[in-house]
């Protein structure tokens, strides 16, 4: 009996070990499947808590983390190529870990995609002068004396402003209107060229009725009078660069297409169909090298306007020579590219992409091309969207001259004269200010946006010189994401002149040269050329790629892919 029950023990002591270690490993199965979802779901929770801060102006750092139960998100953005951001975040629940990846590309609208875009005039840095964000030059990156920017710089092939071709003579007194039908969906524009070089910029004198596509701007061979149905290079127009009264619209072209003279070559203007449209700019018989078409690209149906013998308002630029990085410090904790032809003395945190290269950190990747010029997200129809709209609150002669404590709240308004600002004087903008002289502030002037544009942001636009000293500030509305920005259409070498503190202000001179000195700083910068000296400083918010502007659009980063990765 004795025998009997220890055998009966063993074998019971065998069948529960046999069910308890499976159950045992289900459990540990299923715990370890609840981590890993928990783990993805916290990992998506970073994503998104980074997309919608990127998306709604509002601040983050790279990298960061999220915390829910003790447990943690990292997150990390990087500037992953030309226009182009990468958020990933690795989720982690008791060390089991997900990882997810969100790709953005820039939304259309008007955004700051970058803390300085600059034009062909290039940018110099000297003197321990700082920008924490990325940079985007249509043209060369000089430094001096340990300059430095945190993010990513890119210096594309300089474009020189040579207009070879171009029909602007007086005002419209023609149009051509496409967009409406398969028959009318698309203009162009026959010319020539009088130097063999490099098609670099397209500008055209349009404007819309109701909300259009944006505008693919090609540049094809001549096929029997008509224009080929492929691009030898593309450039596209934003439908919010257009505005309902004529203004030029400017793209930069794609790649480096050298144009022969006496080919004839035919400038395409093409939209989708729908019930809105746009309206070329045009006179009869002003250009002798050409003529205009309307009709279809792709496709071989091309007719003549209405009335025959029209032609298009157009700019044809051409030049072109390879960018050069030179002695700059860039991005910090391995993030951070530098991408131009030509880079030296640098040192990069990331990936160093050029053709060649000498005295840098790291050799060249040459596995990349030459970045392609960009284009300003402001547009000269816009900048007179934004004039008329200061002119709906009249105009006053004379010129603004505040000193010694006095205030004055204003707009909007045309001024025709100067602004002039000293000794602690402070100016209320409660619209858009249009100043056709020269603005001046020292000695702790401020300009401010009133309370009521809350979160949004507004401007003043000078068609002067601008110049600020001795802490003397922009400043949004005081509540969080409000910016003041201060545009003008100045072409001069000192377009705008900060001289210490600046505010939360976007400096905008697309003609013109901006100069920071002596501990300057800004928020961002548009202009043709920045000059950046003794310890001046941009610092970017990732939140002005979204900036909403009372009195214009905006626009933003768009989802391209979002999954798990390993």
């Amino acid at each position: 009996m004795l025998i009997a029950i220890i055998f009966f023990l063993f074998i019971s002591l065998a069948i529960i070990a046999g069910l308890v270690s499976p159950t045992i490993r289900e459990f540990k199965i299923v715990a370890d499947t609840v981590r890993s979802k928990q783990s993805f779901i916290l990992s998506e929770s970073g994503i998104e808590d980074a997309y919608y801060r990127l998306k709604n102006a509002k601040p983050i750092d790279s990298p960061t983390s999220l915390t829910l139960n003790d447990n943690t998100a990292t997150t990390v953005i990087t500037d992953s190529g030309y226009n182009e951001k990468t958020i990933t975040s690795l989720g982690d629940v008791s060390l089991r870990q997900r990882k997810s990846e969100l790709i953005l590309g820039t939304g259309d609208g008007f955004s700051f995609n970058y803390g300085m875009q600059i034009g062909n005039g290039g940018l110099e840095m000297s003197n321990a002068a700082t920008i924490n964000g990325s940079v985007y030059v249509n043209g060369d990156i000089m430094g001096n004396n340990s300059p430095n920017i945190t993010g990513s710089a890119i210096a594309a092939d300089r474009t020189t402003e040579v207009i070879n071709q171009i029909n602007d003579t007086g005002t419209p007194t023609d149009t051509i209107q496409f967009g409406t039908t398969t028959s009318t969906q698309d203009a162009a524009q026959s010319f020539t060229v009088t130097t063999s070089d490099v098609a670099t910029q397209v500008a055209v004198y349009i404007k819309k009725s109701g909300t259009p596509g944006k505008i693919h701007v090609r540049i094809t061979t001549n096929a029997s009078g008509k224009p080929a149905i492929s691009s030898l290079t593309t450039g596209t127009i934003l439908a919010t660069n257009v505005t309902t009264s004529y203004g030029w619209a400017t793209t930069v072209l794609s790649g480096s297409v050298t144009l022969i003279p006496g080919t004839t070559y035919w400038l395409v203007l093409d939209t989708g169909v729908s019930s809105s449209y746009y309206i070329w700019g045009a006179n009869n018989a002003g250009y002798a090298n050409g003529l205009g078409k309307i009709g279809q690209y792709g496709t071989t149906t091309w007719n003549n306007t209405s009335p025959s013998g029209l032609d298009a308002f157009f700019k044809i630029y051409l030049g072109g020579v390879n960018s050069t990085i030179n002695h700059v410090t860039i991005g910090q904790n391995g993030i951070g590219i530098a991408s131009a032809h030509n880079v030296t003395e640098t040192t990069v945190a990331g990936n160093l992409y050029c053709q060649t290269g000498s005295d840098n950190n790291k050799s060249c990747d040459t596995s990349q091309g030459d970045p392609p010029p960009l284009n300003f997200p402001i547009s000269e129809a816009q900048i007179q969207e934004w004039k008329d709209e200061a002119l709906l609150g009249g105009t006053q002669t004379g010129n603004i001259n505040l000193t010694n404590s006095e205030t004055l709240t204003v707009g909007p308004q045309k001024i025709v004269g100067n602004l002039n600002m000293s000794n602690n004087t402070i100016l209320t903008v409660t619209g858009t200010l249009w100043i056709t002289g020269n603005i001046n502030l020292s000695n702790n002037a401020i300009v401010r946006l009133a309370s009521a544009y809350g979160s949004g942001s507004g401007m003043i636009i000078s068609d002067g010189t601008v110049s600020t000293s001795n802490s003397a500030t922009f400043n949004g509305s005081g509540t969080s994401g409000s910016y003041f920005m201060m545009l003008t259409t100045s072409t001069a070498a000192g377009a705008i002149t900060i001289d210490n503190s600046a505010g939360t202000v976007i400096l905008v001179a697309p003609y013109g040269k901006i100069n920071f000195s002596n501990t300057a700083s800004a928020k961002a910068v548009i202009a043709k050329t920045v000059s950046m000296s003794n310890f001046s400083s941009l610092i970017y918010e990732s939140g002005l790629v979204n900036q909403n502007f009372v009195s214009g659009p905006s626009g933003g980063w768009n989802i391209k892919t979002w999954q798990e990765i390993e």
